[in-house]
């Protein structure tokens, strides 16, 4: 187990001096190890060795934050896997197999529907239907819901795309089958 070392500084050594002191002649035997790290921090107002540690690596954290965070990378293996069910097309023509592709999928046919409004259901099967090659529109549109990417009204008659930001893999699968669209 490594050490890490925490840098001990007393304001006034003739307090800590006398405080020490104190607690050595209110004792009757001699004090441990972890005994004495407590008297230590103690005398120099913490209330023992674990909050002395403790508050020195938050100041630690504080004074070196993290580096800003990176993109995360992008799994093109699992883009390029998963856009073979699109076939170089918009339209889903099978569906995926694995469960982690069929969520790169699901995002692809969120991100077709239109964005900040309600959307009777027939609409959103419309959608659905328009890009959907394997005739199942409705596992399309209950995997959406179970997803947490589409609400519905309680009595199914209204849809609304829930607006939240893909994932990266998402992103990637989503801007190559929009070039795809471009270019047909």
């Amino acid at each position: 187990m490594s050490r890490t070392s925490n840098a001990y500084a007393a304001p006034d050594l003739s307090a800590l001096a006398k405080n020490l002191k104190r607690e050595l002649e209110a004792r009757t035997d001699l004090p441990g190890h972890v005994e004495l790290l407590n008297m230590l921090t103690r005398a120099v107002g913490f209330r023992n060795y674990q909050h002395f540690k403790a508050s020195r690596a938050a100041e630690e954290r504080l004074a070196n934050p993290p580096a800003a965070e990176t993109q995360p990378a992008v799994d093109y293996r699992r883009v390029e896997l998963t856009a073979r069910c699109f076939a170089g097309t918009d339209i889903l023509v099978r569906w995926p197999g694995k469960f982690n592709q069929q969520q790169l999928a699901l995002w692809v046919l969120w991100s077709f529907l239109p964005a900040g409004e309600d959307v009777v259901e027939k609409a959103v099967n419309a959608v659905l239907m328009r890009h959907n090659g394997f005739g199942d529109h409705v596992l399309i549109r209950r995997e959406l819901v179970n997803m947490g990417l589409l609400t519905r009204a309680r009595d199914c008659s209204l849809y609304r795309r829930v607006e939240k930001r893909p994932p990266a893999e998402a992103r990637e699968l989503i801007r190559l089958i929009s070039s795809w669209r471009r270019i047909a």
